[in-house]
Parts: structure tokens; sequence; C-alpha cells
């Protein structure tokens, strides 16, 4: 048996624990750093993880963080943006309600080939001075309490077994989850959901499906194949999502009890399952039955974790801590969130500093992102067919993760222990507020004459939504970060205001017992007669 010592041992290699390895290696150039990943590299290109989409703070991450911008670019599509279709059952996309942009927005965002970007970054990882083993395996770990004593492991691979000690262990080890299960800090967060995906041979010209030259064209350039298409009926979405690699990505994201798993847990189900819901999908897959590249179900995905950062010198990142739910695509994003807490923490560490306190302020911090975005999904997923509430939802959502969650993380204040304190109020009004506007989409749906028009809602029309986005680059110092955060803040209240009175003009009774705010707010999309 072999042994060695390092400063940080990550269990697990994928996209959490590289990430992660090449954070804290590009921060602290000296620090040792060993990954140990059950799989060997190269990993499978196609067939691989799902999770591609990115949005703007994965992208902001990965890009900048990491300065992986140039690989993004090269080897990934570049994504133009989310796009909805409100089309259970329906064969003619040009008759139905979509939502997106005809213009790709300003802040990138990418869509992720992950067998191609894990091999990258584990490439880029030994070249950044990182040890990475792969095919090995964790046998045994034990983590020390209360003292200065370094973490043990035992691992083993081709050449054996092996013993190390670590000052930190980090579990990134996926939904195994290594230390969250031995210590049964997993729980039940109230969102029940399945979902199925597989990838296919060639790529799924979404833009072809339809021949109306109008509907071709509200697309500049039409190139509906590039974004995240989200097809949508009650209870569930669908996404296609293209791949660099030439595949094309396919899921089935449902309520548990709308959508039973035990009607698509196989291809042939999922296909009859499409058929019924999503025909012009089903109609395409039927020409490619023969390029089925892989196939995977999971049952109640998502979850949360008691604990994530320990001041005993460990933590959780990605899957191997919580996980909140495909739609929106913040996997990646509570990643990077994970991943910078724990790369501060190793830096009090480093600096003499006690860790509790620290890892006290990150846990609770992350704890609070976390149940903020878990209210968009909890409860929501029966109105995911709506045409006149959801598009209305999506600009909401995201309005928050631009105007809150986004503006922290771009201007590497995550941990600004002094910015919260002096945000406190508004961001704790945020917060009820999203809590209500999520009450409030239910029960606008349970009376929303849902029409269904043919017609493009485009978000890139709204001027304050464009330049909400277009801003999450700019450098701002703490004062002028406080300003534009309460001014968020306002425009959500405004906002949230603007939401009301036009649901209230078709059911006046939605406004009872909704606290006014000034209307009209920031613009919405003109009303569907």
């Amino acid at each position: 048996m072999t042994a060695s010592s390092h400063d940080v041992v990550i269990m697990g290699g994928g996209l959490a624990g590289l990430t992660l390895a090449m954070q804290l290696k590009g921060r602290f150039p000296d620090l040792t750093v060993l990954v140990i990943e059950r799989h060997r590299h190269p990993v499978p290109l196609a067939a691989h993880k799902v999770g591609e989409s990115t949005v703007e703070i994965a992208a902001h991450y990965f890009a900048h963080t990491l300065g992986l911008r140039e690989h993004l670019e090269r080897d990934h599509i570049h994504k133009f943006g989310f796009r909805f279709f409100f089309s259970d059952g329906k064969d003619d996309l040009a008759n139905v309600t979509e939502s997106g942009v005809r213009r790709v927005f300003p802040t990138p965002s990418y869509q992720l080939d992950r067998g191609v970007l894990e091999n990258y970054l584990a490439e880029e990882a030994v070249r950044r001075g990182i040890e990475l083993r792969g095919g090995a395996v964790v046998r045994s770990f034990g983590i020390t309490q209360g003292a200065d004593e370094p973490h043990t492991l035992r691992y083993t691979d081709a050449s054996g077994e092996h013993e190390a000690q670590a000052r930190w262990l980090i579990d990134a080890s996926g939904r195994a989850g290594l230390i969250r299960r031995k210590f049964d800090f997993t729980r039940d967060n109230g969102h029940h959901a399945n979902a199925i995906w597989f990838r296919m041979e060639g790529r799924m010209d979404i833009d072809g499906w339809c021949n109306d030259a109008d509907w071709q064209n509200r697309c500049e350039p039409p190139e509906r194949w590039r974004s995240t298409n989200h097809l949508c009926g009650p209870g569930y979405w669908l996404w296609l999502i293209p791949l660099s690699s030439g595949a094309h990505s396919v899921g089935i994201v449902a309520d548990a009890a709308m959508h039973p798993i035990e009607d698509m847990r196989t291809f042939d189900k999922a296909m009859q399952w499409m058929h019924k819901h999503q025909p012009l999908v089903a109609r395409d897959l039927e020409k490619r039955r023969d390029g089925l590249l892989d196939f995977a179900f999971l049952r109640n995905y998502s979850y949360t974790t008691t604990r994530m950062f320990s001041a005993d010198r460990w933590a959780l990142t990605g899957e191997a801590g919580a996980f909140l739910d495909p739609f929106y695509s913040p996997g990646s994003d509570f990643i990077a969130i994970a991943n910078t807490y724990i790369t501060m923490l190793v830096g009090h560490d480093l600096a003499g500093e006690p860790v509790a306190p620290w890892a006290r302020l990150y846990e609770r911090l992350f704890f609070s992102f976390y149940e903020n975005t878990l209210q968009m999904y909890r409860g929501q997923y029966h109105l995911f067919g709506d045409p006149e509430v959801m598009p209305i939802k999506v600009v909401w959502d995201y309005a928050y993760y631009w105007g809150v969650l986004c503006q922290l993380m771009f201007q590497n204040r995550l941990g600004d222990a002094a910015l919260f304190a002096a945000l406190g109020p508004e961001l704790e009004r945020a917060r009820v507020l999203n809590i209500a506007m999520q009450d409030f989409f239910r029960r606008w749906h349970a009376v929303s004459r849902q029409r269904n028009a043919g017609v493009m809602l485009d978000q890139g029309e709204l001027d304050w939504f464009h330049q909400m986005n277009n801003g999450l680059h700019d450098e701002l110092s703490h004062g002028d970060l406080v300003d534009r955060l309460r001014t968020n803040v306002a425009l959500l209240e405004s906002l949230a205001g603007g939401i009301v009175d036009r649901a209230a003009k078709d059911d006046p009774d939605l406004a009872d017992g909704v606290t006014p705010v000034p209307a009209p707010g920031p613009a919405l999309f003109a009303r569907v007669a």
C-alpha cells in the first residue's frame, strides 16, 4: 500500500470535482490537490452525462473564473437562449405560443457536450498541476472532528491499494453522495418529479418542422435548434439540446403524480408518450430510431441536504450535496456557487483564520439561494403547459435570477458579509415577494383562459429585461452594487404589481389579498385576445 499527503483530496472527478480542483489551483498555485475518479478518461462523448445547458452564472464561472472561454467558444455550441413552445398534443408550431428571443441576448451561455467538456477538464487539470487518479474507487474514508489532524482515505486503482491524508476532504461524488449518505444528511425537499433522457445521432432540426415562412423568420438568424427548446404541457416539459459532437439530447421531465415514470421508463414507452403529447418530436425520432445512443431515467431526482460546509475542513459540492431541477439548468450554477464558497473556506484556513464562522455563514447563504430557487419548482409543474401564465412566470423567474443572484456571482460578492448586512432588508423583501409570486402564479393558472395563439413572445422586446441581461458583466464598486441591488428589488416589486394588474383584468378576484404595488410596472408581453 502506498501513502500520500495532500492539502485537498476531492472524491469525484466529474464536472463538480474537476472545476473545483481548477478553481483551487488557480487561486492557490502551491496547493496540492488530488482528485479521485472512478471512471477512466477519456469518457464517451455523446453517450455520457446529462446536464448540457448552461445559464449565465455557470457560463460566467466556466469562461471567466476558470478561464475556459476559448474552449467553450471553440468546442461547444453558443446557445440561442431558452425557448418555450406550448405544444401539448399539437403538430403545428406556427399555431402555438412560442416564448423566447428573436435575437440572442448579450450575455453568452452555451450548450455543453458533457463528454467533450469533462475530457478537456481532465486534461487541463493535469496541465495545471492537479493529480488525477482515474479508474480509482474510494473504499473508505475517515473524518476527524474538532482537531487539526488530517482526514484519511483509502482507495484502489489498477496499481493496487492506496492511502491518502488530506487537510481538506471534498465530496464531489455525485448522487453517490459519500459523505451525505454516511452521515444521513439527505432530506426530502417536497419537490417530487422524475426524468428520462436519451441521445440520438444527428441533429434534430426543429427549424424544419414548420414550413410557415413567417414562423421561420421570427428568429434572426432562424436557428432555433441552438436554443434549449422546451416543448411544454400540463405537468411536464420536454427538452431538445444540440451537442457539439453532432448528437441531440432529448429529455422528458415530469411531475411524478401527473405523468408516472412507468409510462416512459423505456425508449419504446417514451416514444408512445411523445406520440400522444409531442407528436412532432415523435415523428422526427421515428426516422432515426437506429441512432439511439443511450437511454436513462431517474426517479425523484430532487433532494436537499442538512449540511454543505464544515469547520472540520470537509465540504460537499454538486449532486453530492443537493439538487434542484433541470428546468432553468441550475445544476452548474450551484456547482459554481458551492465551489466558490469552498475555495473561500480553504483561503481562510490557509490565512490562519478560524473556519467555523465562515463555514456557518457560507452554508446559510448557500441554503438561502437553494430555497429561493426551489420555490420556482415546488408545486409549479401543473402550470407548465399554460401559454398565458408560464411565459410571464419565466420572465419573473429570470428577473429574480438576473437581478439578485447573478449580481452577487458576477461581482464576486458571494461571501461579502458587509454587503449582506447592508442589504438584509431588501433581500428579505425579495425573498418574501418571490414566494408570494410563485403562489400567485398557481392561483392565476387556476382561472387562466390559457389562450394559445400562434404568436411569438419575444423577451428581447422587453427593454428593461434586455438591459438587465446586458449589464451582468458591468464592473461595480461596493456602493454601485448596493445601489443596483436596491434598484433591482424595487423593479421586482413594480413588476409584481404589473403582473397582478394584468391577471386581474381577466379575474378581479386575483388581486384580493395582494399588497398593492404601483402599476403599471415594467413592460410585459402584449395580451393575446
